[in-house]
């Protein structure tokens, strides 16, 4: 008999791990919605806008291994605390001293990673106390906190406005001290927690096919999400002239559909199975892409292309990560570490490209065909390997696959 979700585990904890990656998640993207004030004010190119919105993605991705390894050495509460401090003084420095070159917008990015981070973090420290056929919801509930970009995207530029971008970092810092606060509280590591796991663990897990495919599959999904929430504000603002207050809701919109639905993708694997959701979502992103490549006349019409886009991307993520547990259960915090790094890097990749590519070429379009081209190509792979997954570990688990 299955027991009750909010019975099976540890509601504050729950609740904690998703205000702290919620919070995080906020401020990792948090350059994106910035980027037309700053790159007006520190006089940037396309590539140097793309790249400055990547670096903190990028950082991010790779910090989530260095997460992932304290994770286990230390326990997931502490990791986080250290991520917390570290994230709350680069912008601290960032306000106090201020962004005068490119160069500080880099190195801003890369403290901003540890932000990026979190999900090492808050997915173990939840994931931790929940059964195996909870582990969709706690997840996505946990995962939910990638709702955090919308309030960036939402509140940013409209502050950026009013009090100049630089104070922007200087406010942050207030829901950041809130969200510290509850953590240290409420949060509390799960007692039995699986053992530590050296280096070498990492590299033998990477010797399984299965892991290599997991990182591609969240690559595609989350690295469109995360890359496109990075990217956006700037490509409303430069393809139909958006200032960056109405460029900056409008990303929030793409953005919100896209965090929202993520545990929504979790439930329905849990439902139909992980692999016919993400097929299906493959799909789907696919066309979506190609369709958003040729650049709507108004940015009334490219809504209604990227919002369902980034929903499918975001339905997507939760997808993923209900089959990863079933895989790798007893390696979850590395398998989580290394799919949020790959995660990561496809993001770093899509954002850094769009901005190259419109140096290049003076649009957009190759970049985001080369990502639906990456889409199509999760939907081969997927269909390679289903058969294999549903009749070896597929079948030896509760949960649908």
């Amino acid at each position: 008999m299955k027991s009750s979700f909010w019975k099976s585990g540890h509601t504050p904890t729950l609740l904690s791990s998703f205000l702290y990656f919620d919070l995080s998640f906020m401020v990792w993207v948090m350059l994106g919605p910035l980027a037309v004030q700053i790159a007006t004010d520190l006089q940037l190119t396309p590539a140097e806008k793309g790249l400055m919105v990547a670096t903190p993605v990028l950082a991010g991705a790779l910090l989530r291994i260095v997460m992932g390894v304290l994770v286990d050495q230390i326990k997931p509460k502490m990791a986080g605390l250290i991520g917390q401090v570290i994230v709350i003084a680069s912008l601290l420095a960032a306000w106090l001293h201020g962004l005068q070159t490119f160069q500080h917008a880099l190195m801003l990015g890369l403290g901003l990673g540890f932000a990026g981070a979190a999900f090492a973090v808050a997915l173990p420290l939840a994931s931790r106390w929940y059964p195996p056929e909870h582990q969709g919801t706690a997840l996505g509930i946990a995962g939910a906190g990638n709702s955090g970009t919308v309030f960036a995207a939402l509140f940013a530029p409209s502050l950026a406005v009013a009090y100049g971008w630089n104070n922007v970092f200087g406010l942050v810092l207030i829901p950041l001290g809130i969200a510290m606060f509850v953590y240290i509280v409420f949060a509390k590591d799960a007692p039995d927690a699986p053992p530590a796991k050296s280096l070498s663990q990492y590299l033998l897990i990477l010797k399984d096919k299965d892991a290599w495919w997991f990182m591609f599959f969240y690559s595609v999904t989350f690295g469109g999400f995360v890359g496109l929430a990075s990217s956006l504000t700037i490509y409303f603002n430069d393809l139909y002239a958006l200032g960056p207050v109405v460029a900056g809701y409008c990303t929030a919109a793409c953005v919100f559909a896209g965090s929202l639905v993520r545990p929504l993708g979790g439930w329905l694997a849990d439902r139909v199975g992980g692999i016919r959701t993400l097929l299906t979502m493959y799909i789907l992103a696919a066309i979506l892409l190609v369709i958003m490549s040729f650049g709507q006349p108004t940015y009334q019409s490219a809504l209604m292309v990227i919002i369902p886009t980034m929903a499918i991307l975001g339905m997507g993520n939760g997808a993923v990560f209900q089959l990863v547990p079933q895989r790798f259960r007893k390696e979850i915090g590395v398998m989580t570490g290394l799919v949020g790094m790959a995660g990561g890097v496809g993001g770093f990749y899509l954002a850094s490209s769009l901005g190259f590519i419109k140096q290049a070429t003076g649009n957009y379009q190759v970049g985001i065909l080369i990502f639906a081209g990456l889409a199509a190509l999760a939907v081969l792979g997927l269909t390679g390997v289903k058969t294999r997954w549903r009749t070896t570990w597929g079948a030896a688990t509760t949960a649908k696959v």
